[in-house]
């Protein structure tokens, strides 16, 4: 049999399609054989059952003794509580009777005036799910323009208030805007900032804020206090067993979502499609299963190899950076589930085809071999409801795109570099539904395959202390400064603020305060700390 043959061979052997979602996974074009397979389904074996368990209400963050349910949110009847089946069913008709009444007028602004805006005030998976539905999904006229604070950067803040998209900045339409305050325990610092900054907008336009602000946040939560406290406009809630990455499907993206017009319920089809999909206990017949196997045999099972996500579709340019998060905070761990030092991960990167083919596909292809790639297909090219022909009678651009897929994925393999090929009908709400929860999936097989726990992410927790003590030493130094009688080296400044063991963080503040003008000074060389003799200017 000749290579092509072989090949063809091997694509229809492995060849996974979904009839009910027009979903194609393509493992062929990675290297594993039998023997690989047949190692691993001991561990497939386990894999199977421990999402059987979690799906049922097992407690599979044992870190911080939590339920993981984020299945549940797409089909209720599988929670394992009859009272927690009816809060989420009650929270998604809560959801779409908003949406509903912002659309139809029902609900105006206290000036009577319809709402035209959404800012979304939130980070990390408060963000990035609501980002990447927004890019792929969101009507090019939806009744509400969606916008984010998704940072704790003034500049990025203050150019989110003062871009002019064509009806004005921001700015000034926060008469007519929803403020969508993302965060489960409501003391995430970079959300609280957003918010703090927020609310100086309203202030500063002389608007009453409360009745443009909506919390989505847990019961109980500061920001829920804060919220009752000053009388916003609504509270949607967060569950204590979704986690941030795992989001989308709650009221963190399906309030934006349904405020765009975004048919929410096929999203939620869509994932419920795939959950039922990558319930098969066989390896062949499940498209997660199938992904899982090829991340652990490009790795190595320890993440030897990047993943390089290229879709080829504009929609879904954001899938990518969603994916980092899913995959990089889940599986990036130090410690296994018993405790052995293993520095598990997945390093994920990517961008959209064909742009790729002029940034870098070159390195992919003849570059460090320390990387797989998976390719999103998208098989109608949709744009103009009748062909436009760039090349003769027959060509394009959409078969461009299709052909510049195709002609990277072989050149890859042809060089040795292996990949993943999925490919969906078109770019809608189920689809979109289901690719998010075919990763999830995967994402969690993977880690049982590795014997990891996926649902905590003590890193994260880790840089949100360290952040918090350099705020208090921070606070230490202008202490220090104020109350000192003449300019102090940095030696000594560090000394009488405690922190002499850290004086190179307190130079790294003293830097800061002083470029943004905060009160300190210093004569000597900035670029010389030892010259430097700082003092404070009230």
């Amino acid at each position: 049999m000749t290579g092509n043959m072989a090949l063809w061979q091997r694509y229809q052997n492995w060849l996974y399609y979904n009839a009910d979602l027009e979903l194609f996974v393509d493992v062929s074009r990675m290297g594993f054989d039998d023997g690989f397979v047949a190692k691993m389904q001991p561990l497939f074996d386990r894999a199977f059952k421990d999402m059987k368990a979690l799906e049922a209400g097992a407690i599979a963050n044992p870190d911080e003794g939590r339920q993981v349910g984020h299945y549940w949110l797409r089909a209720p009847e599988l929670a394992p509580t009859p009272e927690l089946r009816v809060d989420v069913e009650r929270v998604l008709d809560d959801i779409e009777a908003f949406a509903g009444r912002v659309h139809q007028g029902e609900l105006l602004t206290p000036k009577g005036e319809r709402y035209t805006d959404i800012l979304s005030v939130g980070i990390g998976g408060s963000a990035l799910g609501p980002q990447f539905v927004r890019q792929a999904l969101a009507p090019t006229q939806a009744p509400l323009k969606l916008h984010f604070i998704d940072n704790t950067d003034p500049d990025g803040i203050q150019r989110v208030l003062d871009t002019d998209d064509g009806g004005g900045p921001l700015r000034s339409r926060l008469g007519t805007t929803l403020v969508l305050v993302i965060s489960k325990s409501g003391g995430t610092p970079e959300t609280r900032n957003g918010m703090v900054e927020a609310k100086a907008a309203y202030t500063a336009a002389g608007i009453h804020f409360p009745p443009h602000f909506v919390a989505i946040t847990s019961q109980g939560s500061k920001l829920d206090q804060l919220a009752k406290d000053e009388d916003w406009l609504k509270t949607f809630p967060m569950y204590d067993w979704v986690g941030g990455r795992t989001s989308e499907f709650s009221a963190v993206g399906l309030v934006a979502a349904a405020l765009q017009g975004i048919d929410i319920r096929a999203m939620l089809a869509g994932a419920k499609a795939m959950d039922v999909a990558t319930r098969a206990a066989e390896v062949k017949g499940n498209p997660a299963a199938l992904l899982a196997l090829s991340w652990h045999y490009a790795g190595d099972g320890r993440g030897a190899k990047d993943m390089v996500i290229l879709p080829y579709k504009d929609r879904l340019l954001l899938f990518s950076r969603y994916l980092q998060q899913l995959v990089m905070e889940s599986l990036g761990k130090e410690l296994d589930l018993d405790g052995n030092r293993v520095y598990q991960g997945i390093a994920v990167y990517g961008n959209k085809g064909s742009t790729d083919q002029h940034a870098y596909v070159q390195q992919l292809r003849e570059g460090v071999p320390n990387f797989f790639a998976t390719f999103i297909e998208v098989l109608e090219d949709g744009g103009n409801s009748d062909p436009v022909y760039v090349e003769g009678s027959n060509i394009t651009s959409g078969d461009y795109l299709s052909g510049l897929l195709q002609g990277t994925r072989k050149a890859l393999y042809e060089n040795g570099r292996e990949s993943i090929t999925i490919t969906v009908p078109r770019v809608n709400e189920t689809i979109v539904g289901a690719l998010i929860a075919l990763y999830e999936r995967a994402v969690s097989f993977y880690a049982s395959l590795v014997n990891i726990n996926a649902y905590h992410q003590p890193g994260v927790e880790a840089g949100k202390k360290a952040a918090a003590s350099i705020l208090d030493l921070q606070t230490q130094v202008v202490q220090v400064l104020r109350q000192a009688i003449a300019p102090l080296s940095l030696e000594d400044l560090a000394t009488q603020a405690d922190a002499a063991e850290d004086i190179e963080t307190v130079y790294f503040i003293v830097r800061h305060l002083a470029q943004n003008k905060r009160g300190v000074t210093w004569t000597g060389e900035i670029g010389k700390p030892s010259t430097l003799k700082i003092a404070w200017t009230d």
